[in-house]
This record gives structure tokens, C-alpha cells and sequence, in this order.
């Protein structure tokens, strides 16, 4: 997994739409999305690019290695997502 989002995530979807491998979801077209609170990142799928990050406007997505303490917990909310854990 080369990033994170975070619950500062507000699904605005721009980091999907700078994604160039299709790699963040739900989409607003997804089930998932009206129940999830935030977007998750596909770790197989993510080519760690960082075009999601620079779009974010509320600094939501980290790449795992400065994901802070704090936020830690969110590397293993996105793996679970994606059955991962």
C-alpha cells in the first residue's frame, strides 16, 4: 500500500478523478459509498504515482510512511476495506 486517506476525506472524488489506474473507492455510483465516511485506496492496485495528493483539498491522503501516529489506524481501515487485514 503506497497511500492513505484518512476521515478528513470529504468524497469529493477528485483524488478518483486524478487517479490514473482507477484504483480509490466507492464511487458515488458504488453501493458502499453512502455508508462508508470516507474513500479507500486499493493497495494492489495503487501504483504509487501521488496524483491523488496534490487534489486533495482537506490533506486527507498520506503516503504510508509519513502517515502519522495518530492516523495509523487508517492504513488499517483502508486494507480491511478491501479484505486485506
Amino acid at each position: 500500500m503506497a497511500y492513505v486517506i484518512t476521515d478528513a476525506c470529504t468524497k469529493d472524488e477528485l483524488c478518483v478523478e486524478a487517479c490514473p489506474v482507477d484504483c480509490i473507492h466507492p464511487k458515488k455510483d458504488e453501493a458502499a459509498f453512502e455508508e462508508v465516511k470516507h474513500l479507500f485506496i486499493e493497495p494492489d492496485e495503487c501504483i504509487d504515482c501521488g496524483a491523488c495528493v496534490p487534489v486533495c483539498t482537506t490533506n486527507a491522503v498520506y503516503p504510508l510512511d509519513e502517515l502519522p501516529a495518530d492516523l495509523a489506524h487508517f492504513a488499517a481501515d483502508n486494507a480491511a476495506y478491501y479484505g486485506k487485514n
